[in-house]
């Protein structure tokens, strides 16, 4: 039997199998998922910012940003044995909920959120393998660990297997 974890907005875990990742809700933010199918061990985070508008030193990185989002799943699947040459991607969400008043030259939120995952992502030399990103609806992950597969809902869609 599984277990179920949650993970909400600005926060990622950790979890070896038999487990599901779960993160509801993802709009503009982006739910990125990291796996290692040989360790049966995989991250997923809820992030809500591409990047933080002033610099902050280390001590103040935490998922809320995607840029760091990668970075400190990585450190943590490394401590739990996982091996980051193994490590493959997967990227939900991203979506523009508000346009387009809320839209800057670089994009909408949502946007720039995968971009900046997709930039962490290849500066750590972690493939992406799968993605459902963009749109202007919601979404729900279903990660789980002991098969990598990421089960994507949302409202009035149907359920699609990352």
């Amino acid at each position: 039997m599984s277990r179920i974890l949650s993970v909400g907005i600005s926060e990622f875990r950790v979890a070896a199998a038999p487990s599901i990742l779960m993160t509801y809700g993802l709009g503009s933010c982006v739910g990125i998922a990291l796996y290692d199918p040989v360790a049966l061990t995989g991250s997923l985070a809820h992030t809500l910012l591409p990047a933080p508008v002033r610099f902050q030193d280390d001590g103040g990185r935490s998922a809320k940003f995607t840029c760091w989002a990668v970075d400190l799943m990585v450190e943590e699947l490394g401590k739990c044995g996982c091996a980051i040459d193994r490590l493959v991607a997967k990227l939900a969400g991203g979506a523009t909920m508000f346009e387009p008043r809320h839209r800057t030259t670089h994009g909408g939120i949502g946007e720039r959120n995968v971009t900046a995952a997709r930039e962490a992502l290849e500066r750590c030399g972690i493939p992406l393998v799968a993605e459902d990103t963009g749109g202007d609806y919601g979404r729900s992950l279903e990660f789980n660990t002991a098969t990598g597969i990421i089960m994507v809902r949302a409202l009035q869609r149907p359920i699609k297997q990352l």
